[in-house]
């Protein structure tokens, strides 16, 4: 278990940044519910249609007069490729040796919503989801394997929250989250073999797993103008993952030490609004300010290790999500809903966070089959933009790539009310 902690470490902080590239800003991840994904997460703090408003603002849940659970899934199939651009490697290898393909692997991202109002002014609830998560992968002797190997991030919220309403028009909420983190990063020697005879090219040089628990809390406001028109504001806290377990790398001979590092995770803002133009449209739009500034470096220490153990500095900066949608209210039966969202790059490009600005183009529909139970289904693509990135390996030994990103998102959800 002391494992645990620095793993969550490195690999947030350096895996951070490839799965990131593809489905938001950095590592952070909006795919909470099908309903958003279809309208580009566009109005999620005020529009409240289902119980997966939890994941955006609390104070939402004093809209829902019967308890109401929303299970979702969403499945993510990224296509993230680096291609070697000039000299590669001090001319070590060739450039088209450092080409990889698909490095990031799909993934399924889980959420569970439940919602119970107590009475006309009290609701509470509880949201299972995640926030941050990550995931790529190397070839095990792939050249540039010291910056780019294999690193997973996994995050879970556990977010109970409690909703007040002060009259027709304004309510409050807010929540505590307990967040379980996993993480695995494995870094190889690839190219630095050629540089030392003790060392193969999938010898792996940074070898770190573990998982570990932190705490953040959770606020939002609800405006409700008329009945037509509503504004959402909330705001999720950062929090700091103290990771303390073992570390193993060149800097201690490959021998496990007590190791130390704290990985900040951002706070996140948003702003929403919904109005229903007539019984058939509605319009709902979002602005989202994640706190990426906070991620200065990655910094591993021990009393066993000269100097730091690991040092990386990281260029990240304060990220912004700016989203547009329309539902259309077909019949009593069907909503169909479309989004556009651009999500600004919070990253500086590495090999291991090829963080680009993506453009959201959503599709999505609900199917109410009876009065308690309903289906939604979302579907988006991704595109990234593609773009030029420059690491060094070593002293004098640089890595020159052309990125490009891309991604299908397709989620599925079932509500239904008690």
């Amino acid at each position: 278990m002391q494992k645990t902690k620095l793993a969550t470490v490195a690999l947030a902080v350096s895996a951070s940044l490839l799965a990131g590239g593809v489905q938001a800003a950095a590592f952070n991840l909006n795919e909470h519910s099908a309903s958003g994904l279809g309208r580009a997460f566009a109005g999620e703090a005020a529009i409240a249609d289902n119980a997966a408003v939890l994941a955006r603002n609390p104070a939402a849940m004093t809209r829902f007069e019967r308890a109401e659970i929303s299970v979702a899934a969403t499945y993510v199939a990224p296509n993230v490729d680096l291609q070697g651009n000039g000299d590669a490697l001090g001319g070590l290898v060739s450039s088209s040796s450092l080409d990889a393909s698909n490095v990031a692997p799909s993934a399924t991202i889980p959420a569970f919503y439940y919602i119970q109002p107590i009475n006309a002014q009290w609701a509470v609830g509880l949201g299972l989801f995640s926030n941050f998560g990550l995931s790529t992968e190397y070839d095990e002797n792939y050249v540039a394997g010291a910056l780019g190997g294999k690193t997973e991030l996994t995050t879970y919220n556990i977010n109970p929250n409690v909703a007040y309403k002060l009259n027709d028009q304004w309510s409050l909420g807010a929540g505590i989250s307990a967040i379980y983190a996993d993480a695995s990063l494995v870094r190889r020697a690839g190219a630095l073999a050629y540089l030392n005879p003790a060392l193969s090219t999938d010898t792996a040089i940074v070898d770190l797993k573990g998982d570990t628990w932190a705490w953040n809390w959770n606020a939002g406001v609800l405006y409700e103008y008329n009945a037509a028109n509503r504004f959402g504001l909330s705001y999720r806290s950062g929090t700091t993952l103290k990771l303390e377990g073992e570390y193993s790398g060149s800097s201690t001979a490959f021998n496990k030490v007590p190791g130390k590092l704290d990985l900040e995770l951002p706070a996140i803002a948003e702003f929403s609004g919904y109005h229903l133009l007539n019984p058939q449209w509605a319009l709902h739009y979002s602005v989202q300010w994640t706190d990426w500034s906070v991620l200065k470096e990655l910094r591993a220490t021990s009393d066993q290790c000269s100097g730091d153990c690991f040092q990386k500095d990281l260029e990240f900066h304060d990220s912004w999500r700016y989203a547009i949608g329309a539902s259309w209210y077909l019949d009593p039966q069907w909503t169909l809903r479309a989004g556009l969202a651009l999500d600004r790059q919070a990253a500086y490009h590495v090999i291991s966070i090829p963080d680009t600005e993506r453009l959201w183009y959503s599709l999505g529909a609900s199917y109410q089959v009876n009065e308690d139970l309903s289906l939604d289904l979302g579907v988006a693509y991704l595109q990234g933009d593609d773009t030029q990135l420059q690491e060094s390996i070593a002293t004098g030994v640089d890595v020159n790539y052309r990125t490009s990103a891309s991604a299908w998102l397709t989620s599925l959800q079932m509500n239904y009310r008690f």
